[in-house]
């Protein structure tokens, strides 16, 4: 029987429903797995299920002889080598359009607990500090009105903007291309580099990790915002210089930050970790019941696909098409 492991305890039933026709292996414990139980686990498997924090590198693949598909639960795959996967014929897929609306959510929930203190609102109650309304008591920023930018307009980023004009805000954005279908549903912008820093009073990353976006976010980049400016990352961690950031948030060259992925996560930069004016969450960009167990779903889906011979949906390796029926006839002869 073929051979699936699972990096991650999944929500849902859709292990389930693979346990039906496919031995199952799950790690269960709440935690990623570290290299070594990594390749344990998959060693002898015919399809693993990885998450964003599992390293699917060369050493990985040349010692998974049966290894048909990686399924990564998530939009992203950086963590995967995808150029040699596709050389050993392995199809690689991820779980695209599912989280959008919920991520664009969480985007907006930093935004408001930032700029209205909501969390040191929180404290104060819990802490039993109110003794009533004071004119000066936990003054924020307003939101409504003001200028959105958006680094990086995909679906995520055009979600944000969509929410944006709901509270009147004027809307700009930067990425590697125009995207004129934002521009026209939600009258976004498009601006370079400089002005966005320059223009946004709330600015939200939203883009992918690449050569160009890594490390985008640093002393420099912040001493030209507006120092009223709340940064907001919901898209990868390595786009911002945390300890520069915290540099940032301590002198009030900006005003605050909202942040749910991390430079090196799931390390978090130790100078964030004391100051007020940053809001700090557990990467739960996706967190809804309704979306991680779409999420699962779609994984297994691609599993199952894959396994039973056919052309998972989501294949971000079309390649591997070629390459896998080369295996195989090699195989054959």
């Amino acid at each position: 029987m073929k051979k699936v492991f699972i990096t991650a305890n999944l929500p849902g039933n859709a292990v389930e429903i693979l346990k039906r026709g496919f031995y199952v292996e799950v790690f269960s414990e709440e935690r990623a797995p570290n290299r070594e139980e990594l390749m344990e686990g998959a060693k002898d498997a015919h399809a693993l299920i990885a998450m964003l924090s599992d390293r699917v590198d060369r050493t990985l693949i040349d010692l998974c002889p049966n290894l048909r598909i990686v399924s990564n639960c998530a939009v992203g795959t950086e963590n995967i080598d995808i150029s040699y996967a596709t050389k050993k014929g392995i199809f690689v897929t991820n779980t695209p359009g599912i989280l959008t609306e919920t991520t664009a959510d969480l985007a907006w929930a930093l935004v408001l607990s930032v700029s209205r203190r909501v969390i040191e609102g929180d404290s104060f109650v819990k802490e039993g500090r109110f003794i009533g309304w004071r004119p000066s008591l936990l003054m924020g920023l307003d939101v409504y009105g003001k200028t959105m930018g958006i680094y990086g307009m995909g679906r995520i980023g055009a979600a944000v903007g969509r929410r944006a004009r709901g509270f009147d805000m004027d809307v700009i954005y930067h990425n590697r291309n125009r995207n004129r279908e934002a521009e026209e549903e939600i009258k976004a912008i498009y601006v370079d580099f400089p002005n966005l820093l320059r223009k946004s009073d709330f600015l939200i990353i939203t883009a992918p990790l690449n050569e160009d976006t890594k490390g985008r976010f640093g002393t420099q980049e912040f001493r030209q915002m507006k120092r009223t400016s709340v940064i907001v990352n919901v898209g990868r961690g390595q786009i911002i210089k945390e300890k520069e950031l915290a540099l940032a948030l301590k002198e009030g060259i900006i005003w605050g930050a909202g942040l749910d992925v991390y430079e090196r996560e799931p390390i978090v930069e130790e100078e964030l970790l004391g100051l007020k004016n940053v809001v700090l969450l557990p990467h739960l960009g996706s967190a809804s019941q309704e979306t991680r167990e779409r999420m699962a779903e779609m994984a297994v889906e691609n599993v199952i696909m894959a396994l039973n011979g056919r052309t998972p949906r989501n294949l971000v390796n079309p390649s591997s098409l070629i390459a896998s029926s080369e295996v195989t006839e090699r195989s054959q002869e």
